[in-house]
């Protein structure tokens, strides 16, 4: 049984090393093409330094076109913080009336909420277009925010994490000592889910921070643009008239992007690994 074991053992660390070489690479090469020079970046390899030049490369991305480079990482953090602080407020309200209240409807409302997950998000992109169109919300702030407040996977996470580990007997307990629904889901039920809505507010923060289709959709104007469509907008760009963006800049603006990224996953792992596995024991 042991020499069985052993050759399963040495697959499985080979799928795991191969897999993580295959999401390191672009990481590594991104960080070291952010350090070159544009001639560098075209001349030998490719995965490793040449010429060191990652704080000129920095100062003339947070200069280019009046600095703003500034404004796009604003606009991301204030579209990813936003959208994902009031997502997981929701997800919270939702899953948590969907775990504990039973009313009539409540499975055909949760069917609904699964059936909204399995929907690919471009989908709705164009029928977002035409219904803040009719009400004169596209190219503005909140053409962007508010699809970003609503996550069915979100509700069902905390739907499914309430159910597994908010005790009925702690929620029976607050309402004998007088306190209302509302005191019981703010003083206890938030504090039992608060690994889920980290792990919420990690997803959603990703994906909005992330997102590209809906706001090249919804915003003309480039200083409401985040940093995805702004990147995007500058790589078009290369080589094509006066303005054109070099392409050591464009990599640069692309690695700084990913680096709040880099952070939320450091600091939120702990939450997020306790999150994913919650009520798989019960």
């Amino acid at each position: 049984m042991n020499t069985l074991r052993i050759p399963a053992r040495w697959v499985t660390l080979g799928v795991l090393v191969i897999a993580c070489v295959y999401f390191l690479v672009p990481v590594w090469w991104l960080l070291v093409s952010s350090t070159k020079t544009n001639s560098d970046l075209f001349s030998g390899n490719g995965f490793w330094f040449g010429h060191f030049s990652l704080v000129a490369n920095l100062r003339q991305v947070f200069t280019q076109q009046g600095g703003i480079y500034s404004q796009w990482l604003a606009n991301s953090a204030l579209y990813a913080v936003g959208g994902a602080a009031v997502s997981t407020l929701i997800s919270s309200l939702g899953g948590y009336a969907l775990a504990k209240y039973p009313f009539r409807g409540r499975e055909l409302t949760f069917n609904v909420v699964l059936a909204a997950v399995l929907v690919p998000q471009p989908l709705l992109a164009i029928p977002l277009y035409l219904m803040f169109s009719k009400v004169h919300l596209v190219n503005t702030y909140w053409a962007v925010l508010l699809p970003s407040m609503v996550s069915p996977f979100g509700v069902y996470l905390a739907r499914i994490y309430a159910a597994a580990s908010v005790p009925d007997e702690l929620l029976e307990a607050g309402r004998i000592d007088g306190a209302g629904e509302v005191r019981i889901f703010g003083t206890i039920a938030l504090k039992v889910m608060a690994p889920a809505l980290v792990t919420i507010f990690l997803f959603q923060f990703v994906s909005i921070w992330t997102n590209y289709l809906l706001p090249v959709l919804m915003l003309a104007d480039d200083h409401l643009q985040p940093v995805t469509v702004g990147i995007v907008g500058w790589q078009s760009q290369r080589g094509i008239g006066p303005s054109a963006v070099p392409f050591n800049i464009v990599v640069t603006a692309a690695m700084v992007s990913a680096i709040p990224l880099v952070v939320l996953f450091l600091s939120l792992q702990r939450f997020w690994r306790t999150g994913l596995t919650a009520g798989s024991v019960k």
